[in-house]
């Protein structure tokens, strides 16, 4: 697509804010950069851009990103998408909120939610930048899962080209249902995943304060065998040694409950949902 667009960054001095405004500023598109709190418009200004008004940023605007805080998305789209011109496209950047039905909703108006998947621990990485980018948007390449709530291919087309732009450099875009990217986040990598990695620092600590062993020491062996776990166990590179897997049931018998796949119940996912959204309960 070449197209130029017109597009508004609601929420432009916060974290994904200017994340995803640093690669929108180097594009031939018309960017208006909207920020309601103090420290966000230094930071807008800082980085050489202009502060809009909310208002007058998205009059005009083909795609409005709301890039705030899950909790926030009800409130600012119901400020928001009123005053949208017909046929605008409201791009969110997490599942939570569009799923539990908190954005203020218009028939003219079409809504995305476009999620990074961020660079993956198997890219093949050939740059210093490129490893140093872990989050993605910078050098190191991702892939984004998104999703679109009508079927209209022309606002798709529309949406993929800022979802590419905006998480630059981009490899593909996965199209999934709201619902299913709300089960990939926050169920799969944030339920699991986030919370293996946060299990796997614990267990660093207890091996270096409790057993005692240097931390260089265990450090370098958790990292290596991060590497070759996830390899044997995703990519099927190499099998486990008969030891290896014995130690493994001792693991998912001493510390994985058995009823954990319950996580992948609709209920459990409006449940998590309504916990990170303050809610009482998720109403659909």
């Amino acid at each position: 697509m070449t197209e130029n667009l017109t597009i508004a960054v609601i929420g432009a001095g916060g974290k994904m804010g200017m994340r995803v405004s640093n690669n929108l500023a180097r594009t031939s598109h018309t960017v208006f950069y909207s920020e309601n709190s103090e420290p966000g418009q230094v930071r807008v200004k800082d980085a050489g851009r202009e502060v809009t008004d909310t208002a007058e940023a998205v009059k005009d605007a083909q795609v409005v990103i709301l890039a705030v805080p899950d909790i926030a998305l009800g409130p600012v789209s119901a400020q928001v998408v009123p005053q949208l011109k017909s046929g605008a496209i409201v791009l969110t950047l997490d599942p939570a909120a569009a799923y539990a039905g908190l954005l203020t909703k218009r028939d003219d108006v079409e809504f995305v939610v476009a999620h990074p998947c961020h660079p993956s621990v198997f890219l093949q990485r050939k740059t210093p930048e490129e490893v140093a980018d872990t989050f993605g948007g910078i050098a190191a390449a991702q892939d984004v899962v998104a999703a679109i709530e009508s079927g209209d291919e022309a606002a798709r087309a529309v949406a993929a080209e800022v979802i590419r732009t905006m998480y630059a450099p981009v490899i593909d875009v996965h199209w999934v249902t709201v619902k299913q990217l709300a089960y990939l986040e926050p169920t799969l990598v944030e339920t699991v995943a986030c919370m293996v990695g946060a299990l796997l620092k614990e267990a660093l600590e207890e091996t270096v304060n409790t057993v005692g062993v240097p931390e260089p020491a265990a450090r370098a062996m958790l990292l290596g065998h991060v590497q070759v776990a996830l390899a044997n166990t995703l990519k099927g590179d190499n099998p486990f040694s008969d030891a290896c897997l014995i130690a493994m049931d001792y693991g998912r018998e001493t510390i994985v409950k058995d009823d954990w796949k319950k996580i992948f119940n609709d209920g459990e996912l409006d449940a998590v949902i309504a916990k990170m959204l303050h809610l009482d309960k998720v109403q659909h």
